[in-house]
């Protein structure tokens, strides 16, 4: 997470969108988590599961969907990757490169 934080911090101002979704946990966790960590990007919560496991296939964090400027899926990634490498970092640069639907 302190990767994904970085790059939202980083490329915010340039369109990267981000949420940080939660699954299954109470709220008030969640929230204290949150403040601890100084996390900035909006956190939603999926208390049942049933929205990030049955629309979405996703049955362990951290799972990252990445989405371009038209809205087509671009990406998808299951598990820890350092998403502020140099590497993480082209690959956002070009995602935010690609023209959106006017």
């Amino acid at each position: 997470m302190p990767s994904v934080q970085k790059l939202y911090e980083d490329f915010r101002g340039k369109g990267l969108e981000v949420r940080l979704i939660d699954i299954r946990e109470d709220p008030a966790l969640v929230r204290q988590t949150v403040k601890e960590r100084g996390y900035i990007a909006p956190v939603l919560l999926d208390q049942s599961g049933d929205v990030s496991g049955t629309a979405y296939r996703v049955w362990g964090p951290p799972t990252i969907f990445i989405v371009d400027g038209q809205g087509r899926l671009v990406g998808r990634a299951a598990g820890a990757r350092s998403w502020d490498s140099l590497k993480g970092r082209q690959f956002i640069e070009a995602v935010l490169a690609s023209p959106a639907t006017p």
